[in-house]
């Protein structure tokens, strides 16, 4: 039974100007590629811890004030910048909000308001085709 053939089997190897004897386009001789040996650099400190979490009574509290469209779109700004806008425009915001968020200035959960929530995933129906 004849091997099967590939289709660079039918083109002549030919040898480019300006190549060394004994080695052609394609081919690699020995063993391949030499292994790598490098390895991490073992870490000398302690990476930062991030703040605790906060109770989930605050957590609530901001999660309500972040919900409520009475206090202007939240788009693009922390919370503590929509409460300052808010309250510029005369709209009232609860002051705990401000508060809780002028405690917490350095805690990232309490900051901005992307994390806190799951993004819904959408799903595609699959339509077959005619």
């Amino acid at each position: 039974m004849e091997q099967p053939r590939l289709i660079t089997d039918s083109f002549p190897l030919r040898r480019r100007p300006g190549r060394t004897p004994g080695k052609l386009k394609g081919r690699v001789k020995g063993r391949g590629y030499p292994r790598l040996r490098f390895r991490a650099p073992k870490p000398t400190e302690d990476p930062p811890s991030s703040p605790p979490t906060p109770d989930q009574a605050l957590m609530e509290m901001l999660r309500r004030f972040d919900l409520a469209w009475e206090y202007g779109p939240c788009t693009g700004i922390t919370r503590l910048q929509r409460w300052e806008r808010a309250q510029a425009l005369g709209l009232s915001p609860p002051g705990p909000v401000r508060d809780a968020l002028l405690e917490h200035r350095d805690n990232p959960h309490l900051c901005a308001m992307v994390p806190l929530y799951p993004v819904a995933a959408v799903t595609v129906a699959k339509i077959p085709l005619p």
